[in-house]
């Protein structure tokens, strides 16, 4: 799997014109893949979209060349899933997520109102909901549709807190 992933790595960089490195690991999860370029910029994109359009173009190329191949022992296929980072830009934009959704997290128990994020795509708002999920009192749930969908952090209700004790 590695070798496929190395392979298409790059044929779509070399297409894209992009001279650079990458290296790629294994984890349980799945791949992490750093790319180091000095055209970062370019693969990043505005708010990371080209680097998350890359990255599901990789992950549907990838599930297509598992299918032909054997189940694992749990009968799963061995389809592992792919996360891009160029330059760093993803490690950073967590760590800044994290931060953002704590320093929100003590401005909505501070003041009791919900406050509405600005949309942002799945990927960020999981990170969000993690973040926010830690934290006591409050909880978050992700609202909108589309391009438009994003989260609302909100003081915890009586019966919210209730289930979150008992489990």
């Amino acid at each position: 799997m590695e070798n496929q992933l190395s392979e298409i790595l790059d044929n779509i960089l070399g297409l894209l014109l992009l001279e650079g490195s990458y290296e790629v690991e294994e984890t349980e999860e799945g791949f992490s893949v750093s790319i180091e370029t000095k055209d970062a910029g370019r693969l990043i994109g505005a708010r990371g979209e080209s680097l998350d359009a890359l990255q599901q173009l990789i992950n549907q190329i990838m599930s297509q060349r598992s299918k032909g191949t054997l189940p694992s022992k749990e009968g799963k296929d061995q389809f592992k899933r792919v996360v891009l980072d160029v330059a760093s830009w993803r490690k950073q934009k967590e760590e800044e997520l994290i931060k953002n959704a704590q320093d929100f997290g003590k401005q909505v128990l501070e003041s009791g109102q919900s406050m509405e994020l600005a949309p942002s795509p799945a990927w960020q708002r999981r990170i969000i909901h993690m973040t926010v999920s830690q934290m006591p009192g409050l909880s978050s749930e992700s609202a909108g549709e589309g391009r438009d969908r994003h989260i609302v952090i909100k003081v915890k209700s009586e019966n919210e807190k209730v289930k979150s004790e008992e489990n």
